[in-house]
């Protein structure tokens, strides 16, 4: 019996095939248009991107330039870890940094097993959901955002936008010459589960911390706006 519904059905499929070219498909799904824009917590586009940030469990410090950026690396990792080590990929943009400016002692390329903190320098962040975005492969190994206890992410300020729409729109720009990485990650916040118990755990498949470094000339109240209303982790 079973057999021949199935087969019934398949030979409905077979009867019902027609050939559609590919300008029938692509005026089909410019026809469904594009939902509007999730709102967001605030009209400027960093104090959201902080806020969210924020409410996604991660922390969050401002650097005026890659220098104060350094120094403030070197705080994080000396008041975490009493260390100034940390690992982090052979991005270009990490390899120019001035580290000695903040004592902080990076060993460039994957993360081991034993590794507390790694350094990873965004392509992109989005103040819809407080996302950072990578572009992961041999520069940037994936496992530097998902092995260490802490993740540490730089964000330029002018490399923050609105929404995923625009996310996506810069990716497709940014690959069009250079063609597509090997990986690209969104990350949203330190790894966590409450799958057992209802009760929150985190670090449950990553990093258990995740702190982002705004860097650019980005006022003091910027901040201070987005951490009203959030309560930070500990």
């Amino acid at each position: 019996m079973a057999e021949s519904v199935r087969a019934e059905l398949f030979a409905r499929l077979r009867e019902q095939e027609t050939a559609v070219e590919p300008e029938q498909i692509a005026l089909a799904l410019a026809a469904l248009g594009h939902a509007e824009p999730a709102r967001t917590t605030h009209a400027d586009v960093h104090t959201a991107f902080l806020a969210n940030v924020l409410a996604n469990k991660g922390t969050v410090e401002l650097a005026r330039d890659r220098g104060a950026a350094v120094q403030a690396i070197g705080r994080y990792l000396y008041r975490r870890f009493r260390t100034h080590k940390l690992v982090a990929g052979n991005d270009p943009r990490l390899a120019a940094m001035p580290w000695r400016d903040g004592g902080v002692l990076p060993r460039f390329g994957a993360a081991e097993n034993g590794d507390s903190a790694a350094l990873s320098y965004a392509r992109l962040g989005v103040a819809e959901t407080g996302a950072i975005v990578t572009y992961t492969g041999r520069a940037n190994p994936g496992r530097n955002n998902l092995l260490p206890e802490d993740h540490l992410v730089l964000i330029n300020r002018e490399d923050v936008v609105a929404t995923l729409e625009d996310a996506w729109a810069r990716i497709r720009h940014d690959t069009a010459a250079s063609g597509w990485p090997r990986g690209i990650q969104f990350i949203a916040g330190p790894s966590s589960t409450a799958d057992v118990e209802a009760q929150l755990v985190m670090g449950a498949h990553g990093p258990r911390r995740w702190h982002v470094i705004l860097v650019g000339d980005t006022p003091a109240e910027v901040l201070a706006q987005a951490s009203e209303g959030v309560r930070a982790p500990s």
